[in-house]
Order: structure tokens, then C-alpha cells, then sequence
């Protein structure tokens, strides 16, 4: 049975206006509001949400980018710092997916930053700019600078890559537009000393003239295709990361310092990315084969090492993704629990360094050597560990394996 409130208040909380019939009322605990104050009310806090500053996402520090990144890439010290600082700067610049830029506080445009990352197979660059790209919840797309052609030509068009990050995002332009495209092997698109330049380059130099524009920020006019209407994109505000083996350059290095330096002595400089004197200047990647025009579009360059054995046994264990840890968690499916003696991490490294893969080639031999285990294992309940050694990398012997019998 419901009863009638008995404390209903006689007039309006707010207005003082007497209760009457004409006159609606939202009753409360001992007070109540008239109609006419509920709309003032709305009113009011439309208003102070229109002119209140939107809440949005902090751009990351360097520090926060680069402790992230510790989680996922072992080793590349100085250049994660690097990264971390031009990725920072990228993103005040242009404000992350959702938030408003905020770099015209006083007027002054900041330009365009562009990141080139130097390194040999399987040292990290892609890894970096993927789990940039999940820390930044930012999209992502990767491209073989190989495949691209200049416009006309078969291939890939170089406008097509920003195709590639549109559908990355989900067909959404905002989020497109702050996102990153690594175009990697730029470095097999250099144009060779000595080529023959009265043809056309149709992979080489003109596909770095063709980049040119979305390196710096342009509109582009995305084709309308299958499940995509046209639409223009603003490169302006999307991360270009550029990355390759520039295998040679160290030579142009060395070259250079010879002829500058006091006292050389001729031997080889050492390149190490903390070492001033390994980076490379502007005219070191102009004699490797990058057009001026390119180079100038480029704000920052960080180079990454060839991973050492030591390193790469880091790589094996510490990631939150370690294949250690991947592989131990496919067999922990089937109850049983993978175990590596240290050996056998060293003898992986060891393996995959020689095959000069570096990470790329720790997956393949640590799969090679629990072939014979995954597909055997699934069909036996009989079996609670598996011990891998070195001998067992090397196959030179079978894994132990640890019975719940023998454990009781």
C-alpha cells in the first residue's frame, strides 16, 4: 500500500514560489523545485559544460614513453631516449586522438617531426613503433618502402599508405590523423652513387620525392574504394617513422672522419648509438643516397645496435612478452611447465646471433627446438615438466622430461 508523502514542502526551495496546482513540483525530503528552476537549472549546466576546458589525455612525458617502452624492447638505451623526446614533442604538438592541440598558445607554429631509426635486422625498430603505437592508443601502419612506386607506375602508390592507416583506424579521420606510419627498408630506396639518373626511378629517388609530401603535411585524397568513401586526410599531424639497415653507412662515417679529424688514425669509429661521433650527419645520409629534400624533413635520428648475445638472452626472459614466457604459457595449457636451463637461453642466443637475425631469429630456433615437444606432449598425460638444455638446442639430445610418477 503506498502512502502520501505528509512533509511535502509549500513552496519552491529555490524561487519561494507557493505551491499551486497549475504549478509542477519535484518534490525532495522537505523541500521541492518548481518547473521553471529544473529548466533554469539545465540551462546552467549546459552552459558550464560549453565553456569548462574538455578533460583530456596528458601527453606522456619522455621518462613515462621510455619506461614504457623498457617493458617491451630490452636493451637501446639512448636510442629509446631519443624516440621518447621527438615522440613527446610530435604529440604536444598536434594533441593525441580526441584532444584538441594545444601548441598555438602564444602563436608560434612548431614544425613537422619526423623520426629516422637506424639498425640491422631483428634490433627493434618495428617493435618500438608498435608498442608505441598501443601505449599512445594511437593506429598503426606499417609499410615496405620497397613495394612503393611513384604514381602511374605497377605498385604500391605512396599514397596508399595512408589508405593503409585510415583502415588502421577504423575509418575514423580523427584518429587517423594522429596516428604513425613506419615505412621501413627506406634505406633500399637510396639513390646509388654512379646510378644512371636520365631514366626514371620508379622505386628509388622518386619515391622519396613522392614521400616528401606527406612527410611535411599535406591533404590527401584517399580513392574511394570497397567499404571506404573518399575522403581527404591531413598528414600534418601523423608520426612518420622511417627505418632501415643502412648497410654502408658506418663507412661513409668512417670516410668523413677521416678526412676532419686531428690524428686519425684510419680505424674504423666505433658505432655505438651513445658515441657523438657515430651518428650521422645530414650530409652522411645525403651521400648514402637520401635526397636532400627528405633528409630536411627528418627532425631526429636514432640509431639501434646489433643485439649482443647477452642481450638477446635478456630479450628471451624479460619482456612482458618474452617467448619464454609465451612458450610456457602454451604448454601450462596442456599442465605441464616448461623450464629452460640457462645454457639452453644462451645457446638460443647464440644459435640466432651467428644466423645474423638477431630477435627476429630467436623465435625460429626456439620453435625448431620444441617442435618435437608440442606436437608429442598434448597426447601424454603421464608428463608434469620439461626441461630444456643446451644439448637439447643444439639437438644433440631430447629435452628431460619430469613424469608425476617419478614426483609423486
Amino acid at each position: 500500500m503506498v502512502h502520501e508523502r505528509l512533509d511535502k514542502a509549500n513552496r519552491c526551495s529555490f524561487c519561494g514560489r507557493d505551491r499551486a496546482p497549475e504549478t509542477a513540483m519535484v518534490d525532495g525530503p522537505s523541500l521541492a523545485i518548481c518547473s521553471d528552476c529544473v529548466s533554469a537549472c539545465r540551462e546552467i549546466i549546459a552552459e558550464a559544460a560549453a565553456t569548462e576546458p574538455q578533460v583530456s589525455r596528458s601527453i606522456p612525458t619522455p621518462a613515462a614513453i621510455k619506461g614504457h617502452l623498457d617493458h617491451w624492447v630490452i636493451g637501446q638505451e639512448p636510442a629509446k631516449r631519443r624516440l621518447a623526446v621527438s615522440v613527446h614533442n610530435h604529440y604536444k604538438r598536434v594533441g593525441l586522438p580526441g584532444t584538441p592541440s594545444r601548441a598555438d598558445i602564444d602563436g608560434v607554429e612548431l614544425g613537422k617531426a619526423n623520426v629516422l631509426l637506424l639498425g640491422p635486422t631483428g634490433s627493434g625498430k618495428t617493435l618500438l613503433a608498435r608498442t608505441l603505437s598501443r601505449f599512445l592508443e594511437v593506429p598503426l601502419h606499417i609499410a615496405d618502402a620497397t613495394a612503393l612506386t611513384e604514381a602511374g607506375y605497377v605498385g604500391e602508390d605512396v599514397e596508399a599508405i595512408v589508405g593503409g592507416l585510415y583502415d588502421a583506424a577504423d575509418g575514423v579521420l580523427s584518429a587517423c590523423e594522429r596516428g604513425i606510419i613506419f615505412v621501413d627498408e627506406i634505406d633500399k630506396i637510396a639513390r646509388r652513387a654512379g646510378s644512371d639518373n636520365t631514366g626514371r626511378d620508379v622505386g628509388g629517388e622518386g619515391v622519396q620525392h613522392a614521400l616528401l609530401k606527406l612527410l611535411e603535411g599535406r591533404e590527401v585524397r584517399l580513392k574511394k574504394r570497397r567499404g571506404r568513401e573518399e575522403v581527404t586526410v591531413d598528414t600534418s599531424g601523423i608520426l612518420f617513422i622511417l627505418a632501415g639497415a643502412f648497410v654502408g653507412l658506418d663507412d661513409i662515417i668512417a670516410r668523413r672522419q677521416g678526412k676532419a679529424a686531428i690524428g686519425f688514425s684510419g680505424s674504423r669509429p666505433r658505432a655505438a648509438n651513445d658515441d657523438p661521433s657515430a651518428q650521422p650527419e645530414p650530409r652522411d645520409l645525403n651521400a648514402f643516397g637520401l635526397v636532400p629534400e627528405l633528409i630536411g624533413r627528418i627532425a631526429a635520428v636514432a640509431r639501434l645496435q646489433e643485439l649482443d648475445e647477452l642481450t638477446l638472452v635478456r630479450v628471451l626472459k624479460e619482456p612482458r612478452d618474452a617467448l619464454t614466457k609465451q612458450y610456457q604459457r602454451l604448454f601450462r595449457m596442456d599442465g605441464i611447465r616448461l623450464r629452460f636451463t640457462d645454457p639452453a637461453l644462451a645457446a638460443v642466443a647464440r644459435i640466432a646471433s651467428e644466423a645474423g637475425m638477431g630477435a627476429r631469429g630467436l623465435r625460429a630456433v626456439l620453435h625448431r627446438t620444441l617442435m618435437p615437444l608440442m606436437f608429442e606432449l598434448p597426447s601424454r598425460a603421464d608428463v608434469r615438466e620439461v626441461w630444456v638444455t643446451a644439448e637439447t638446442v643444439r639437438g644433440e639430445a631430447e629435452a628431460d622430461l619430469v613424469l608425476h610418477s617419478e614426483t609423486g
